[in-house]
Parts: C-alpha cells; structure tokens; sequence
C-alpha cells in the first residue's frame, strides 16, 4: 500500500537556522545540529520553514543553508525545503530554476497577508503543482498567514493532484483534521504541525509530526512518534507528558526564539534571531532551563 512506503513518515524535525551574535549564519553550528538530528533517529529534515528563520534569510545564504544540511545528511535521511509565500508566480519561478539534487518534496506555506478564499488557495496549490517535479506537503498555519485552508480545499487539492501527497496541519483544530484524515485519497497523509497536538493526531490517524522541540530532543520526539505509529500508547503519552511543559514554554514568546533560547543553554546554538524577532526575555528563558535541567535529568 501506498502508505506504508509514506517517505515523510514518523519525525521530520523543523532546523532553526544557527546565527552568531553579529547576525551572520553559524554554519558549524548547523553542521553539528544536523548530525545531531541524524544520530538521534528523526526521520527527515525540513529546512527554510518557519523556524528556521527562511523569511529574514538572502537567496544566497537559503542557498548555502540547503547545501550544508544536504553535504551532512549524506543521503542517511531525507530532505524537505521550503518553498512558500505569497507572490504565486514568484514561487512558480523559482521551482523552474531550483536545483533540486538531493531534495525529497517541498514543504509550501499557503500564501499570508494576501488573504485569499478558498479558491484562490486551491488555484495557487494547482499553479505550483503544475509545475514541481518534487512531492509537495502542503502547510496551513493560519494564526501566521491569517488564513486558514478548510478541510475541503486540502481535500480537494488532495484528490486533484498526484504530487500533493500530504499536509502539515498546523490550524489546531482536531475537527478539521478529523475531517482531513476521513476523507482522504490513499495516497495523501495528514502530519501534525503542532507538537502538542503529535501525538493525537497519530491516533487519530495522522502520519507523524514536523517538530520544533526535536531540535533540541530529537531522540525523545521520535521515539514518541514510533511507539504511537506502533499503537504504544502507554509508552507513547508518558513522552508526550515528559515534554509537554517545555514545548508550552518554547511557544509564549514565539517561535524560534523559544527553541533556539532552549538550543542555547544546551550549547547547541546560540539564542540569536534575526529582527524583527528578539529574544526571550529573562523570565521565559529562566523557565526553560528550569525544564531543560529536568529533562537531562531523566
């Protein structure tokens, strides 16, 4: 069956982009992250999305950034890039020319601040389909685009084109996911876009997540995802409660600062984001390391 062989499967973790304090990419740092991820078992790595800072990144250094996740992995797992935005024709353009060696599929956020209908949403997936040799995993997070895609534009972008093969659903509602998960084709998976939310949308019938937190606990999250996948489910809810207060933690002062603040006092990383993000403030960071220190306890 189609699914079983679903490459985007289990874990695929969201790389934070690595900055020095003078706001240059640290690509030691992202080297080592890497490898970081690969040793401790996620399943693939989604570069240039939202947590990885894609937005404030240069062509030139989006371009550097691929490379080097592509020369670490070495072909051991595989690779997801995003490509998203609101000018339609501009990402059209730039699939045309991407060189596309070592990628798996494209990770595509629907477009923000545009606002478009439905329609519209249905109409700029189809422009970008026609278009990709690669599969594409689309991404609704409205609480950043400002728009949500409903369960029957994913649905029907899902039937329509072969290589729309998943969504990562980030809208935080278990109704429409529900909805997403009963009424797709064989060959399209539904992955959480939302940690919290990982573990009952796998058994809800959900393929596994794109993760923040397994930047910083790859090891944990993707056993997580496996022993839910599996039917764990006793195994499963007790790392789903050990992480739970560090993923609430990593998300009140916004995303990334609360991973990279967490990646940081791990010495993975710095705490450095580009404006208009800042850094967390004290108090937040105090309680990560409060968490930090339990979790390497255990």
């Amino acid at each position: 069956m189609a699914n079983s062989k679903f490459k985007f499967s289990g874990t695929g973790v969201a790389i934070v982009t690595p900055f020095r304090y003078d706001d240059s990419i640290d690509f030691t740092a992202l080297r080592n992250l890497v490898s970081f991820q690969v040793e401790n078992k996620v399943d693939y790595i989604v570069v240039l999305g939202t947590t990885g800072e894609s937005v404030t990144l240069s062509n030139d250094e989006k371009r550097a950034v691929v490379d080097t996740v592509l020369e670490t992995v070495n072909g051991k797992v595989p690779v997801v890039v995003g490509i998203g935005g609101n000018n339609t024709q501009d990402i059209i353009n730039k699939i045309k020319q991407y060189d596309f060696t070592g990628i798996d599929g494209i990770l595509s956020v629907s477009p923000y601040y545009n606002k478009p209908t439905q329609n519209g949403l249905y109409e700029h997936y189809k422009a970008i389909a026609s278009v990709s040799s690669l599969p594409i995993i689309l991404y609704n997070i409205p609480g950043r685009t400002g728009t949500n895609m409903c369960a029957d534009t994913t649905l029907r972008l899902a039937h329509d084109f072969k290589n729309i093969i998943a969504i990562k659903e980030a809208s935080g509602n278990l109704g429409q996911i529900m909805e997403i998960i009963k009424g797709r084709p064989e060959n399209f998976e539904v992955i959480s876009g939302d940690d919290l939310l990982a573990l009952p949308i796998v058994l809800l019938g959900g393929k596994g997540v794109i993760s923040v937190v397994a930047n910083a606990y790859p090891a944990q999250m993707s056993e997580l995802i496996r022993l839910a996948l599996a039917g764990k489910l006793e195994e499963a809810r007790k790392i789903h409660y050990l992480l739970m207060a560090i993923i609430n933690l990593l998300f009140v002062e916004g995303n990334p600062a609360g991973i990279k603040a967490t990646l940081e006092i791990k010495k993975l990383t710095t705490a450095h984001v580009r404006l208009p993000l800042v850094k967390v403030s004290d108090n937040t960071y105090a309680k990560i390391a409060e968490q930090v220190k339990i979790l390497d306890r255990v």
